[in-house]
């Protein structure tokens, strides 16, 4: 937690250095998103499991360094996870994390964007479930706390202020301690511009 804690303070401080020192802050803006997650696990040899559906939503901040960048701060709720499914049973692994996306935008138009940067994500809640031919079970197993990794992404951002996006994350970080399984999500966003 206290990792967690270190790193919020040095990525807000950074966005509001960059804000007062580069950035005019009247070109700055506010706004929700949510939308659709395809979430599953990779491990080290590239394989990846069946794909957990779920949602993500919260809000984010950005702020023009000029007519063609941006830099956008989020913190979002995502459920994430995979499944794994045969002919004798099928598991699923919830995981849902606070993530924290600090993302560069490049406009090559004003209303178009392509973008990329690192994310960190914290664990908040995990729950394990198992259904075979002779029921059901459930148990938890505690995920490392932290994650973190890389997106890109692109988007569209239109004059009345609605944004529609894509984004795919790369996990860099372990899942578990003892294992090489790393995530991956696809994130489909609508978003309001306040």
């Amino acid at each position: 937690m206290r990792t967690l804690v270190i790193i919020i303070a040095f990525v807000s401080t950074l966005t509001i250095n960059a804000q007062s020192s580069k950035i005019d802050k009247s070109n700055s803006s506010f706004g929700l998103k949510g939308g659709y997650n395809l979430a599953s696990v990779r491990n080290s040899e590239g394989n990846e499991t069946d794909q957990r559906e779920g949602f993500h939503v919260g809000f984010f901040g950005e702020s023009s360094i000029n007519n063609f960048l941006g830099l956008q701060i989020e913190l979002t709720y995502s459920q994430q996870g995979y499944v794994i499914e045969n002919s004798n049973f099928k598991l699923t692994q919830k995981i849902d994390y606070l993530n924290i996306p600090l993302m560069l935008k490049l406009y090559p138009t004003k209303t178009f964007y392509l973008e990329a940067g690192p994310q960190i994500g914290y664990a908040i809640s995990h729950k394990e479930n198992i259904d075979t031919f002779l029921g059901g079970s459930n148990s938890n197993f505690d995920p490392n706390s932290l994650d973190w990794g890389a997106n890109v992404g692109l988007g569209f951002k239109s004059e009345t202020g609605i944004v529609l996006g894509a984004r795919f994350h790369h996990g860099l970080g372990k899942i578990y301690e003892e294992t090489n399984e790393f995530n991956n999500v696809l994130q489909l966003s609508l978003g309001f511009i306040f």
